[in-house]
């Protein structure tokens, strides 16, 4: 029980930074790999890390930027020590970038001073040879490379008063924190923590996408946002199937796209009205599956109540342009176990996800994967270090056919081919730019 927030705005783990310490809360992200903290002070942001009041902190000098699907930052590179008052006994020299400029990354409200970035190595900036956090604890520590996590915020405003609690588990698992069996997919590719979804189903009733449709570009799980988003197709499909098979006959477009509240009389609950929502991942043994499913009282959430007697409810699900991203509105549901040695990511029931008493997640299997693609990844992820690499590839051809004309240029005239009247010369040239991220 290290942790602290709500769904909305992102659960975060307390820190001591630097010598003497100074306390700050970090917010757990498992959807970037730096480890950063408020360096300056922010209208935003009640605390922040003075580099200059700690006799342990080494900075680099390397500025580094990191862009998030909301907000960005930019800072400063350097390394100190850190101790956590819940997590493992000990201190330890970790990568810290202090953050001295952002745009809508410290948000109103906000309670956390940071971002504890526990995705691969990667995806760190500004390249993959910045250490990541984990990776660090694991060397230093010399605990297995594991970690877990468990939210408990289900059928709680998703913007209440912050005090949701919740674990991290550095180098294991916690069995208090799970009911049942551990249910494992593999890690497709070690960046975000990618997964492969085989098909979505709404109330029971497959949608009949292709299971490709799911992954594109890719599928991860990933703490640092907020709702369950979906590929756009994907999206449009389940909000008419969710609109179906609801008791509701007419509803707003602007609850599905997130522009309207659903209000109804407190002493009401909707959540009855919604169906059940159910995601397929392959199990280890790819011929199975098995699939985690969430109650409505997961995604359609509590958020603000007018006056004396009505509640309001906003949509936990959205569009995304690039991805299927598990965020909170479905960990919330179980207990998440990113077992980074056996490249798999566990799932288990919480038993924290409860509302009135009752579950609010549900996990069931095997199931035979015979109806769908024994593959539904593309085979080829165009992210960010295979862009490099592409561009560093491009630069190295340009240099040598560069070098080739500088030679052909230099060989004396007498070697070079007389032009007679009959010979055709084309004088025609184009540039070829070459641009990357």
């Amino acid at each position: 029980e290290n942790l602290q927030g709500d769904s909305g705005r992102g659960y975060y783990l307390e820190m001591l930074i630097g010598t003497p310490p100074q306390a700050l809360n970090i917010l757990v992200d498992t959807g970037s790999s730096n480890f950063a903290v408020a360096g300056v002070p922010d209208p935003d942001v009640t605390s922040y890390f003075n580099p200059e009041l700690s006799s342990t902190y080494r900075s680099e000098g390397i500025e580094v930027t990191v862009k998030y699907s909301q907000g960005s930052w930019t800072g400063v590179l350097g390394t100190d020590v850190i101790t956590m008052p819940k997590g493992l006994y000990g201190s330890y020299t970790i990568n810290i970038a202090t953050i001295l400029e952002s745009e809508n990354f410290f948000l109103p409200g906000v309670k956390w001073h940071g971002i504890l970035g526990l995705a691969y190595n990667a995806l760190a900036k500004p390249s993959s040879s910045v250490e990541t956090f984990f990776d660090s604890l694991v060397r230093q520590a010399k605990i297995p490379n594991v970690f877990s996590l468990q939210m408990c915020g289900a059928g709680l405003p998703v913007s209440g008063s912050g005090t949701n609690g919740g674990s991290l588990v550095l180098g294991g698992i916690e069995p208090s924190l799970y009911t049942g069996d551990i249910w494992y997919t593999p890690i497709k590719e070690e960046w975000y923590y990618q997964v492969e979804i085989l098909k979505l189903e709404v109330g029971g009733q497959n949608l009949q996408l292709d299971c490709r449709e799911y992954n594109a570009d890719k599928a991860i799980v990933d703490s640092g946002t907020t709702l369950l988003r979906l590929p756009e197709k994907v999206f449009s499909a389940v909000v008419q199937a969710i609109a179906h098979t609801s008791l509701i006959q007419e509803f707003s477009s602007g609850f599905w796209t997130g522009s309207q509240l659903a209000c109804w009389d407190r002493t009401e609950k909707p959540w009855s009205l919604f169906p059940k929502l159910s995601i397929y991942l392959r199990d280890e043994n790819s011929s199975r599956s098995f699939r985690i499913s969430i109650l409505p009282q997961l995604y359609i959430q509590p958020i603000l109540v007018i006056g004396d007697n009505l509640q309001c409810y906003r949509f936990g699900i959205s569009s995304s342009t690039n991805a299927l991203v598990i965020g909170a509105t479905v960990m919330e549901g179980f207990y998440v176990i990113f077992d980074r040695a056996q490249r798999r990511v566990g799932f288990a029931v919480s038993p924290c996800a409860e509302a009135d008493g009752s579950p609010v997640s549900e996990i069931e299997g095997p199931f035979t994967t015979a109806d769908v693609a024994s593959n539904c990844v593309a085979s080829v992820s165009f992210h960010e270090p295979a862009l490099w690499i592409a561009s560093y590839a491009l630069m190295s051809l340009c240099g040598i056919i560069l070098l080739v004309l500088i030679v052909l240029l230099l060989i004396p005239p007498r070697c070079q081919h007389r032009y007679t009247d009959n010979d055709v010369v084309n004088d025609e040239s184009s540039l070829v730019r070459h641009r990357w991220k």
